[in-house]
């Protein structure tokens, strides 16, 4: 019922720049906390970054003042803006949501996840 399309993705230099972006459609009410999170072979999914309704925020230490999540309401959007990237920050990336879809109720749905590599 409910679908979130990561897109954006792919190969980039150490030092440069990438956006994501995830929409979300379906059956949508309202979207609480929109968030990225990103994934390495053997590892447990971490979170890069959430952001709430009113758009408060929170960043992994690991990308503070390199990345900022934003989200547009109205395309029921978010991005993640990824600068000074470095070789570590290669993941698979995933976006995550929180979505209330009325007499479905409020549940938390994962995209399918889009790869960055960042090359040295």
């Amino acid at each position: 019922q409910v679908q979130l399309v990561e897109s954006g993705g792919g190969l980039v230099q150490a030092g440069g720049s990438r956006r994501l972006s995830c929409v979300a459609s379906g059956t949508i009410a309202s979207i609480f906390t929109m968030a990225w999170y990103r994934q390495t072979p053997g590892t447990e999914r971490q979170l890069v970054a959430r952001i709430n309704l009113r758009g408060s925020t929170v960043y992994a230490e690991t990308v503070k003042g390199r990345f900022t999540i934003s989200r547009d309401n109205a395309k029921n959007t978010v991005y993640l803006q990824m600068s000074s990237l470095k070789p570590e920050d290669t993941a698979v990336y995933y976006c995550n949501a929180d979505i209330y879809s009325g007499a479905l109720g409020q549940n938390n749905y994962w995209g399918q996840g889009t790869q960055v590599t960042v090359s040295s």
